[in-house]
């Protein structure tokens, strides 16, 4: 069965960055239709604990914790290949990995934005790599990458991490493309604002969302054999404005 066919329906979910507000709504959600075996890996093992507790308790029949930090890239075939065998193999993984850093365009701290990238792009795109080559090996599945509409044309109010998110997002396609004929289905999600922890303290941007609301947009996706979603979906129209607007203007914009 291909992995569009499947859908949502897959009993077995990892998901790579255990703590993510967004990660967990969407785990949680495919939860609520069915029982699931989850593995959460992440670097906050207390935070872990906190989220496969929720799980447990929502009728997970199996939830485990796995640490995982995506700055260290020689880690992830390893902690990923663990996480695989000890749940019996996997029908969905979610990449739910990413740090927000510095708004603005050039950082004033040149180190910190250097991070954003080894986490946003360098890390998250080491572990969709992994991720991708075992579920090739098991015969397909389905990657959920958490993007952002800040990856379709990056601004100045947020240069460092609309490129960051860029650079997995193309990699996310690409590697869609060349997948697709191994049963391997990746689904780009490009959520905009969104009220979370990470966003805690900024003005809301138009169209902002919660975590459930992308939840939500994933699993219409997923059964929906969508290649992309957007959250909420009208952000697809926004951003097609957006793209054809002339740089000079463009460069104006300073939200």
């Amino acid at each position: 069965m291909s992995a569009v066919a499947v859908g949502s329906s897959g009993h077995r979910v990892v998901l790579l960055g255990g703590t993510s507000e967004i990660g967990l709504a969407i785990v949680g959600a495919l939860q609520a239709r069915a029982p699931r075996e989850i593995a959460l890996l992440g670097r906050d093992q207390q935070g872990l604990e906190r989220g496969a507790e929720a799980l447990r308790s929502s009728g997970s029949p199996r939830v485990l914790t796995l640490t995982l930090d995506a700055a260290a890239p020689e880690s992830h075939g390893d902690v990923v290949a663990r996480s695989f065998a000890e749940l019996g193999g996997c029908d969905i993984v979610v990449l739910a990995v990413g740090v927000l850093g510095e708004r603005g365009g050039l950082p004033d701290d040149i180190a910190a934005a250097v991070n954003v990238l080894q986490v946003n792009t360098l890390g998250a795109g080491s572990l969709l790599m992994h991720a991708a080559r075992e579920l090739r090996a098991a015969g397909g599945g389905t990657i959920v990458v958490l993007s952002s509409v800040a990856a379709e044309r990056p601004r100045r109010a947020n240069a460092v991490y609309g490129a960051s998110k860029a650079g997995l997002d193309a990699l996310a396609q690409g590697l869609a493309d060349d997948l697709h004929e191994d049963g391997v289905r990746i689904l780009v999600v490009r959520p905009g604002f969104v009220h979370t922890r990470m966003t805690r303290g900024l003005d809301p941007a138009p169209l902002a969302c919660t975590p459930a609301d992308v939840a939500a947009s994933v699993l219409a996706g997923l059964d929906g054999g969508a290649q992309t979603v957007w959250a909420p979906r009208a952000l697809r129209l926004l951003m097609l404005v957006m793209r054809m607007i002339p740089r000079p203007l463009f460069r104006r914009l300073r939200q």
